[in-house]
């Protein structure tokens, strides 16, 4: 496929009228929407701002390469615009954008277009090509020199020299669109400048591309990771390793390079990390990395697992119970498979992936028997074991565990290496975890059942308090640490059979979006255009329990969004515990308050929490916030 078979002159704005980024994307989004390109231009939208929150696409060089993969998408597409004067995309150089291609890249489709939207990024690395570009007099003159440039260029996918002082990097970005490609071949180019020789290894949307081999990786002398997203570390043990973000490789290749070639990066050693001075900021943020990787790979267990659980509860409480009169076999089924599977597995799973992210694949094992024990093995007749508190320890137990069986098997002799991840690491690390989990245990289960006993009898004011918290905390981050623990506590007491407590987090967690929607219908003088459209979308995330809806706003102006979303937070999470609101699913937002304990009186009253919350948070915001004209 050729570039300008996604790029046409239906698709090129050669004068654009935009003179700020907000500007810019609508201009770029209007004419893609005009070509028929799309499904849902709103969708749409809310995907290239998703994008642009992750880190700007404002590359630099006065280049700036919005992009979403997304089902919005009719057909894969190109958007060009050019800005004569420049305007202020908060590119990572601090100079203004003149040339931007907007990519549209849809779900589903083969990985063909994906492919030439990788081509086109590398091309953007010519300076020639983008003078033409920046010169171009017409749409006729833009597609010429697309096609000349794809005509002349030959990406070279690997070095063809003998090996000898040779680097190997990975590039990987998290859509896999742009970014991954335009650094790969800008160290490439660079290597070729300085007479390195190189292999880019490209973890891209079509996947990954020119892989690095056993070899390969052997024969380099360093290893250089530019990437946003995960990467699998483990075939660099023993590596000198650089770690960068992405954008790094773009625009300092030559002292990634240098680095590279002097060896001035650490040897990587399991999870320890390289990344060039940073290791101490990663310590002081470890905790809540690990904890998030535990809580984001439960998450899929708690949603369909709970909700397959709630609906069960449709047929009567009791429906799932074959000594019942009310038994239903379908509800049984659904009881089966979300109770009895799914939620059986979320400590486990929590526990696992906490380990892994802490000691990678080896601690995966020892972490999901930890948290299995942490579930089984407690007191006679205290239910659950010590639950989610157990996991949580069971998991960083494990991972550090496994840790510190790796560096003691480091002076192992070379030829047993083969047996250290099949053999040793999983026995060892297995058998530690398991036998301190065994231990202490059933003292874990005592507190843990001590304190959802508590939680539990509180009434009135008290329990009102807590709601306060959790409704609160929900809207610190919305979507981050603060957010997840205050998820995971509802979670915890969910599985006990305590209902109250996630409802309030789901109350607080619905308010934000909803808040912010809110305020940018009744507040108009106070946003953006820009702002009162993303408020539109914030409508639906709100209602489907998706705090982070209100992060583009939180995000633009944290003073007075953040505490006026908590306010609001804390007064819905106060109330649903005050009107006793039991909700038996853990997600799920509107589609779930038919599932509210105690019929439809106790579900309007949910809804009033909600909503209370909600108005309140958006009068603060109004409150707080200054007219555009006086700010």
């Amino acid at each position: 496929m050729k570039i300008t078979d996604l790029l046409t002159k239906e698709t090129i704005v050669l004068n654009m009228t935009a003179s700020s980024k907000s500007e810019a994307i609508d201009e770029l989004i209007k004419k893609m929407d005009e070509a028929d390109k799309l499904h849902d231009k709103e969708a749409f939208k809310a995907a290239i701002e998703a994008r642009e929150q992750q880190s700007t696409t404002g590359i630099g060089e006065g280049i700036a390469i919005p992009h979403a993969k997304t089902s919005a998408v009719k057909e894969p597409a190109i958007v060009f615009g050019r800005s004569r004067n420049g305007l202020d995309y908060e590119s990572l150089d601090g100079q203004p954008s003149r040339l931007f291609f907007m990519i549209a890249a849809s779900e589903g489709a083969n990985n063909t277009h994906l492919e030439t939207l990788s081509r086109l990024s590398s091309y953007l690395m010519d300076n020639k090509f983008r003078t033409r570009l920046e010169n171009a007099s017409s749409e006729n003159e833009v597609i010429q020199a697309i096609n000349e440039k794809e005509a002349e260029e030959e990406i070279e996918e690997t070095s063809t020299d003998d090996g000898s002082g040779k680097i190997v990097a990975v590039t990987a970005c998290p859509t896999g669109i742009a970014h991954t490609y335009m650094a790969a071949d800008k160290l490439k180019a660079t290597a070729k400048e300085m007479n390195i020789q190189i292999k880019v290894q490209t973890n891209g949307s079509s996947g990954v591309k020119n892989r690095l081999t056993e070899n390969d990786i052997a024969e380099a002398d360093a290893v250089i990771v530019a990437a946003d997203t995960k990467v699998d570390m483990s075939p660099f043990n023993g590596k000198h390793v650089i770690e960068v973000p992405v954008a790094k490789a773009i625009h300092e290749p030559q002292e990634l390079l240098k680095k590279a070639q002097n060896k001035e990066a650490d040897i990587y050693h399991s999870s320890e990390k390289s990344s060039e001075g940073t290791n101490k900021k990663k310590q002081k943020t470890g905790f809540y990395k690990h904890l998030m990787n535990g809580v984001s790979h439960m998450l899929p267990f708690v949603v369909g697992g709970g909700i397959l659980i709630a609906i069960s509860f449709f047929f009567g409480i009791n429906a799932a119970d074959p000594s019942s009169d009310e038994y239903n076999r379908f509800a049984e089924m659904l009881m089966t498979i979300g109770g009895a599977n799914a939620f059986y597995l979320l400590v486990p799973v929590l526990a696992g992936f906490i380990a892994y992210s802490i000691a990678d694949r080896p601690g995966f094992a020892p972490g999901m028997i930890g948290g299995l024990i942490a579930i089984t093995s407690g007191v006679e007749g205290a239910g659950n074991g010590s639950g989610f508190l157990g996991g949580l320890i069971a998991g960083f137990l494990a991972g550090y565990l496994t840790l510190g069986i790796k560096r003691m098997l480091d002076g192992l002799p070379a030829f047993l290496d083969g047996m250290k991840t099949v053999l040793f690491y999983p026995v060892l690390a297995i058998f530690g975890t398991g036998m301190i989990m065994l231990l202490i245990n059933p003292s874990l289960t005592s507190i843990y059942n001590g304190l959802l006993s508590w939680l539990e009898s509180l009434s009135g004011a008290n329990i009102a308090l807590v709601g306060i918290i959790i409704g609160g905390m929900m809207a610190v981050d919305m979507g981050g640490p603060i957010n997840k623990a205050a998820y995971t506590f509802g979670l915890a007491t969910l599985e006990s059979g305590n209902y109250e407590f996630i409802a309030a987090a789901m109350a607080g967690g619905m308010v934000p979006p909803l808040a912010m929607a809110l305020a940018t219908t009744l507040f108009k003088n106070k946003f953006t255009e820009q702002e009162r459209e993303t408020g539109k979308t914030a409508y639906a995330l709100g209602a489907f329990f998706i705090t982070e809806g209100a992060i583009p706003f939180a995000a633009a102006d944290p003073a007075r969004v953040i505490p006026s979303m908590v306010a609001g937070s804390a007064i819905a999470g106060a109330l649903t515990t005050w009107f006793s609101i039991n909700l038996t699913a853990p997600h799920g937002g509107i589609i779930v308050i038919g599932l509210v304990e105690g019929g439809v009186m106790k579900a309007l009253l949910y809804i009033l929490a909600i909503a209370v919350g909600s108005i309140i948070g958006a009068i603060a915001v109004g409150l707080l916030k200054k007219d555009l004209q006086k700010a």
